[in-house]
This record gives C-alpha cells, sequence and structure tokens, in this order.
C-alpha cells in the first residue's frame, strides 16, 4: 500500500475576525509607568490582563477563527501483486527536474513509478508501470481524516469534496479533489467511493484540487469542484511527455539559475540517510552540503510560487489538521527565514507571496496601531494568518513583540538591494514610509541617556532575571527592536531619497535612528541582549535576537565594527550549538558573517544530524511530539523537533553566506555603492569547487570558482554600472561603471 500525502496551499480553516482589543491604549501609559519604575513583572501581568488579543488567539487554531493549515488528504493506493518479497528497491527525488521516482522487481515483474506536480498544468501526475502486460491491479482511495466526502464521478474518475471549520460553528474554506485514472492494456471501474484498476500495464492518475478561498492571494475558485473539472479536462488533453516536459522547463527556470560543486567522496554514492549519519559523525562529505542547498532551493521553488500563499511553517508539507504550531507565518524569525535564500539564490519572483501578504496586513496593522498604542501607520505582532490577524498573542511572555512590520519591511528593501528594480521600490516605499510612521508614533524616550525605545516589547520568546531575583519577559528597548529600527527608518530614508520623495520625512527618520538606543557591550564582553544588562534565564536560548545586526541585518560586521562582531562572537560561544534546527541554521548565517567557515561546518554537522519524532497522542485527546532532537529527517526535511521548514531555507542561506557575501551603502543623493566578498566563510574541506548564479546586492550576478581553498577565476556581471569593490582571497579590487565584469583573483602566496 502506498499513501502519498495532498497539500494545497490555501486550504486553512479559521476566518477573519477582530481580535483587537478596543481601547487597550487606556492601559499603555500605566504598562510604560511600571516598566519605568523598574516592575516589569506588575506590567506583565497588565499585559496579560488586557493588552492581549480577545478571543483564543492561535490557541485550538483549527477549531478557533485563528484557523490552521490542513492537509487536503492522502492519496491510498492498494497492490494486488503476488506474495513473493521485493528486491532492486529504489526511490529517488530528482532536485534538477522535480520528478520522484520508486523501482522494484517483484514476483519477475518489474514495477516503476514517478511523480511529479505541473505548475503550468496544475495536476499531480503519477504513472504507474509493469514490465509484464496485465502486471498492474490495485485499488485507488481518496480520503481526509474529517470534513469529506468521496465519490466515483466517472469509471475513472473519484471526486472529493469538503468544507472546513470557520471556527466558529459556520461554514469555512471549501475544497475540491479530483483523481482520474488514464489506463493502457487494462481497464478502471468506479466502485462505490474507489476506483479499482484490473490487469493494466501502464496507469496514469491526474489529480486537480481547487479551494474557494478569498483572501489577500486572491479568489481561488467560487466552484472549486468547477475548477477540478476543468484543471483536469485541459490536463487530460495533453500525453504524459509533454506534461513532463512543460513540468520540466518550468521547474528548471528557477532551478538551473544557480549551479553549486563541491567535492565529491565515495559517501557521495551512499543513500542520503546514510549520508547524514555518517557525516554527523565526522565523516567526510562535503558534497552533502551541496545536496542540502539544492534541496532548499527545490523547497522554495515547491511552496512559494507568485499567486499562491508564502511559505508557511512546513512549506506546504502537512499532514495534519490540526499542524504543529498552526502551521501560519511566524513573524519573529520563521517566516523571514524561509525567504533568506530567495534572493541570494536568483529566485527574487518567489519572494511574491510574501510581498503580498504584506500588503494584506496594512488595513487590519492600522486598525491594531490604534486599539493598542493609539498610533498611525500599521503594524503587526508576532503571528498572523490568511485572514489579516495583527493583534498581539494570547500570552505577554511571547505574543508583545512589536518587531513583526519593521522585521517584513525589511524583506521590501533586501529585494530593492538585489534586483534594483525602482517600480518596485516605489511600491514598497509607501508601505515602509507608513511603517515608519507606526514606530516614531509609538517609541519613548528613556530618563537615563534620552534614548528612544520601544515599551512594552521584548526580545522573542527569551525571558530576563530582575534585580529582585524575578523572573520577566516584558522590558523596555530590547535590542533586537533597536536594530530593526534602526535599519527600516534608515532604509525608509534611503528609499524616499532614491525616488525623490518627502525630504523633510526622510531627514526626520535619518535623527530618530540616531536616537535610538545603540548596540551595548555587556561587561562579560558580549553583545547585550536588553537594555539594561540583565542575566538570561537560559543562557543557552535558541533564539539569538540581539545579533538581529550581525544577520540579517547589516550594522554589524567584522570589517566595519569589530568591536561589536567580537561581542556576537562571545554572544554566539555563550548561547552554545545545542539547539533546534531552525536555531542551529540561523548560527550558521551568524557564523559565516563572522568568517568562520570551519564552525560553520561543525553546524551543518548539527544540522545533518538524523532525527525522528515518533507522534501520537495524550491522555488528553491531544497530539504530542516525542522528539528526539533536532536535526534531519532521512528524507531531508529539517526537525525544530517536529517538522519545521524555515531550517532548510535557513541552511541552505547559510551555505550562500559562506560562499558569498555582499552590502551596499549609500554614496550621496541616494545612490549605492556595493561592496562583494568571495569565500568568506570557506571550511578547510571544501578546498576545491565552483558555484555559478548567486545574486549580490547591487543587482550582481556572481561565479567562482576556487582550488586549495584561494579563489582561481570569478566573474561579477551586472546590468548596472554601479561602482562595487570585490574582495578576493583577502584583497579589494575595485571596478567601476562597467555594466559586464570579468575578473581573475590576485593571487598570494601560501
Amino acid at each position: 500500500e502506498e499513501r502519498v500525502v495532498l497539500n494545497e496551499n490555501s486550504l486553512w480553516s479559521g476566518s477573519k475576525q477582530d481580535a483587537d482589543r478596543e481601547g487597550a491604549a487606556r492601559f499603555l501609559p500605566e504598562i510604560r509607568r511600571l516598566l519605568l519604575e523598574g516592575k516589569n513583572t506588575e506590567a506583565e501581568k497588565l499585559v496579560n490582563e488586557h493588552f492581549t488579543c480577545q478571543g483564543g488567539g492561535s490557541s485550538h487554531g483549527a477549531k478557533a477563527p485563528f484557523g490552521s493549515y490542513q492537509t487536503l488528504g492522502n492519496l491510498r493506493i492498494k497492490f494486488d501483486e503476488g506474495g513473493g518479497a521485493p528486491s532492486e528497491y529504489r526511490r529517488e527525488l530528482d532536485l534538477a527536474t522535480a520528478l520522484a521516482r520508486v523501482g522494484y522487481t517483484k514476483d519477475g515483474i518489474r514495477y516503476s513509478r514517478e511523480s511529479f506536480v505541473s505548475a503550468p498544468d496544475q495536476v499531480f501526475v503519477s504513472r504507474y508501470m509493469s514490465d509484464k502486460p496485465g502486471g498492474l491491479s490495485f485499488t485507488v482511495a481518496l480520503d481526509r481524516p474529517e470534513r469529506f466526502e468521496v465519490r466515483a464521478t466517472a469509471p475513472g474518475e473519484l471526486l472529493m469534496t469538503g468544507t472546513l471549520d470557520d471556527g466558529r460553528g459556520g461554514k469555512g474554506v471549501s475544497y475540491a479533489a479530483r483523481l482520474r485514472a488514464v489506463v493502457r492494456g487494462g481497464e478502471v471501474k468506479g466502485e462505490g467511493n474507489v476506483l479499482r484498476v484490473i490487469k493494466a500495464k501502464e496507469v496514469i492518475l491526474l489529480l486537480a484540487a481547487a479551494t474557494d478561498y478569498q483572501g489577500f492571494a486572491g479568489r481561488k475558485s467560487d466552484d472549486p469542484a468547477a475548477a477540478t473539472a476543468r484543471d483536469l479536462g485541459n490536463a487530460a488533453s495533453k500525453d504524459y511527455e509533454l506534461l513532463h516536459a512543460d513540468q520540466m522547463a518550468d521547474h528548471g527556470k528557477y532551478f538551473h539559475r544557480v549551479e553549486l560543486r563541491l567535492p565529491e567522496t565515495p559517501a557521495s554514492l551512499l543513500p542520503t540517510e546514510e549520508r547524514l549519519r555518517a557525516f554527523s559523525v565526522g565523516g567526510e562529505d562535503p558534497a552533502l552540503a551541496a545536496l542540502y542547498f539544492n534541496f532548499g532551493r527545490y523547497l522554495l521553488i515547491s511552496s512559494s510560487r507568485p499567486g499562491g500563499l508564502p511559505a508557511n511553517l512546513q512549506g506546504l508539507w502537512a499532514e495534519e489538521i490540526q499542524a504543529p504550531w498552526n502551521a501560519d507565518w511566524h513573524l519573529n524569525i520563521n517566516v523571514q527565514m524561509n525567504y533568506w535564500p530567495a534572493e541570494v539564490c536568483g529566485v527574487p519572483e518567489l519572494h511574491e507571496p510574501l510581498f503580498r501578504l504584506i500588503k494584506s496586513l496594512i488595513e487590519p496593522g492600522r486598525r491594531t496601531a490604534r486599539s493598542y498604542y493609539d498610533a498611525r501607520g500599521w503594524m503587526v505582532h508576532v503571528i498572523t494568518n490568511p485572514w489579516g490577524f495583527t493583534s498581539p498573542g494570547e500570552q505577554a511572555s511571547w505574543g508583545s513583540s512589536i518587531i513583526g512590520s519593521a522585521w517584513l519591511c525589511h524583506h521590501l528593501w533586501e529585494h530593492y538591494a538585489f534586483t534594483g528594480d525602482l517600480e518596485f521600490l516605489r511600491q514598497a516605499y509607501p508601505i515602509m514610509k507608513e511603517a515608519s510612521l507606526f514606530y516614531t508614533d509609538y517609541l519613548m524616550e528613556e530618563p537615563e541617556h534620552h534614548w528612544l525605545v520601544t515599551g512594552p516589547s521584548n526580545s522573542p520568546e527569551n525571558r530576563f532575571f530582575l534585580p529582585d531575583g524575578k523572573k520577566a519577559h516584558l522590558c523596555l528597548g530590547p535590542t533586537i527592536d533597536m536594530q530593526l529600527l534602526r535599519e527600516l527608518f534608515s532604509e525608509t530614508a534611503w528609499a524616499a531619497r532614491i525616488l525623490k520623495v518627502d525630504p523633510e520625512r526622510s531627514k526626520e527618520l535619518d535623527t530618530m535612528a540616531g536616537r535610538l538606543a545603540p548596540n551595548q557591550i555587556a561587561s562579560d564582553g558580549r553583545l547585550q541582549e536588553w537594555l539594561q544588562p540583565y542575566r538570561e534565564v537560559d543562557p543557552t536560548h535558541r533564539h539569538i535576537s540581539h545579533l538581529w545586526g550581525l544577520y540579517p541585518g547589516h550594522q554589524i560586521s567584522r570589517n566595519m565594527t569589530p568591536e561589536f562582531a567580537e561581542a556576537c562572537r562571545k554572544s554566539l560561544e555563550a548561547r552554545g550549538d545545542k539547539c533546534t534546527g531552525w536555531a542551529l541554521a540561523w548560527r550558521l548565517n551568524c557564523w559565516a558573517r563572522l568568517g568562520d567557515g570551519d564552525h560553520c561546518e561543525s553546524l551543518l554537522r548539527r544540522l545533518f544530524t538524523p532525527t525522528r519524532v515518533e507522534e501520537g497522542k495524550g491522555p488528553d485527546g491531544k497530539m504530542y511530539y516525542d522528539g528526539r532532537g533536532s536535526g534531519t529527517f532521512a528524507n531531508l526535511f529539517d526537525s525544530c523537533p517536529p517538522f519545521q521548514i524555515d531550517g532548510n531555507f535557513g541552511g541552505a542561506a547559510g551555505i550562500a553566506e559562506m560562499l558569498l557575501q555582499s552590502s551596499v551603502r549609500e554614496a550621496g543623493d541616494g545612490k549605492m555603492e556595493c561592496l562583494i566578498e568571495l569565500l568568506p566563510a570557506l571550511p578547510k574541506s571544501w578546498r576545491s569547487g565552483k558555484v555559478r548564479g548567486l545574486r549580490a546586492r547591487g543587482g550582481f550576478l556572481v561565479d567562482i570558482e576556487w582550488k586549495d581553498g584561494m579563489v582561481i577565476k570569478y566573474r561579477v556581471a551586472s546590468t548596472e554600472a554601479l561602482p562595487v569593490t570585490v574582495r578576493v582571497n583577502g584583497y579589494p579590487e575595485k571596478i567601476l561603471s562597467d555594466p559586464l565584469v570579468d575578473g581573475t583573483s590576485h593571487q598570494s602566496s601560501p
């Protein structure tokens, strides 16, 4: 029996809700007074009582208005084969073609299958073959854990339909999945709610899915069943070879933009699970990093297409009704990490679903800004969903963070920095400007240094000891807030100068950026996480939020601010490397920014550690996960635990960051100067290799070839004539005003 898990990325339970507490802003002065007096726990109590969302928030998501991303269901194939044992079994996924294959021999018959999902034709295609006429007999069924009906609508067709819970006792999103079996050399019958294939030589299964979700991703379909009939009819009019050719061309136009080659060893020939096990205990297998890098790109291509919803906490691969953490969009690292590879890996179009999510949050975010902070502009807290949730979370300990909109706006600027797309910047600037407006209204002056700080806020999910020994989360001006706002204000002001608009607002933002509480180095040499030198409750906490300015931000670097870079290094050493999957990926990028390739490799060994998760139901009927540690599952999915895809994307971005780093700075009148560094964090084991097609800020395309750890050839190309300094083997090479540049690196002595 084979089970194929089916997903459609707009299949969300829940519905729109007003989760803002009307008039919550009247409690803001008292919360701030308590924080200024050092009564953080009292302030936190007040926030929990009056300054969280109304309703249940994200708790009980699948059955509540907040909702949960859900599986579409299961495609089940039950084979009528002989009783002999199978042999010569092989299962593979070809990342370059996005084709999955299975093959085995049983009772003298060779069976093979190949499957793919076609974006051009909007169908899942699976071909079953045997090398003996009449060798294929099986039943085909569709099901899901709840809320479904299945019926045969034609001799070779099944239709599954249903409607999800809106969280209010009413009807939510409706869906349809329609499957058709096309047989050669046999027959197919509809028997009740299954299909029976009898003595065929080849069977092609086509499956189309649709929902009537109406939200920021647009109207999917008024009639999902009719939409699936249309898609299936169009796909069935093409033969298998044409369907496959169109799918490969569509996937390839993204995948083949980048190529990475790292040294291969005998381990490269092992099955992936064995490679993970061997590498995690010290084996040599540099090419495993290339495989993981390519898998991350494959996942982004597969889960974030223009016109769809953004990749969520599980990309789009969920098999539950109640997905872990609702598989929503967490805005204190997770959804942002999903998009770290998009620009550097040359697929900026795949950023588009995130940009439309950002736009969808502006209107509800304005209401939240008024309700809680009596402020102008728009903002969003920590979590969101397809229904426009911008309210605080249900607990002050994590839900009071106010950085979501600032961090999202950084992605708008990064897209411009990588592409130089002025039309995009014109559309993005009003969003950035209005987000900045909220924060300029929200900031307050702290009395000791007269710095501008946020409050109430927190350093995401972390807590600290107060002088009296009490534990608290809520605070004023955590370092991540200050770093994010410094970049938001500076980037918005720079965008205004590029577009030649709002000169007074631009000056105001520059002035306010200069008044924000600065980065501080604590007495132990670490970068300070909070405004005050609090002692953290968990010194090895998974979040490293105060290092945002090192990565993904650009305020701290080993070349421009070496003292703060050293403070970041000491912070990373104190935090340690034993943490969740996505947290390993964040550390990987930070160590890459610090130029330590060998430490990056040690983090990859941890990230690639084989793991598994046992799941079941506890005595309360809720799902629980027995996490066997962070790392990677046999199919290369990241384990938080449980499965959480941000570690895959963050890991892919970290591998790119080890090979190429870039930054931009303003050079007067809004113009841009660029710095590119080749192989900034190369491990000793990656002694030779090449990479083609990486992107650098400033709109540059970069190819690199190296041997014995030294660049021997590189190419930097751009359609624009921008000044750029390329650091090669430790030496800077200044390149000016040439739209296409080829270079050979400086040769240095061993």
